[in-house]
């Protein structure tokens, strides 16, 4: 993903956000179905909300 593509973005892609954290395509998919990187769905398309993804990984940190 490019700097200047990512900074207007405002969502990731599944695989995108757990590479964030260290995290395997297939780990990715496993910890969104267990409810832990926050998700948005249009139809079959599955996106992770920048903001909430950051937010979490920032409470995550203040533990």
């Amino acid at each position: 993903m490019k700097d200047e593509e990512g900074a207007q973005r405002l969502v990731y892609t599944v695989p995108e956000a757990g590479a964030l954290v260290g995290l395997t395509r297939n780990a990715s998919y496993e910890a969104v179905k267990r409810g832990e990187i926050p998700v948005i769905r249009f139809g079959k398309l599955i996106r992770v909300p920048k903001l909430a993804w950051h937010k979490k990984l920032e409470e995550a940190g203040a533990k």
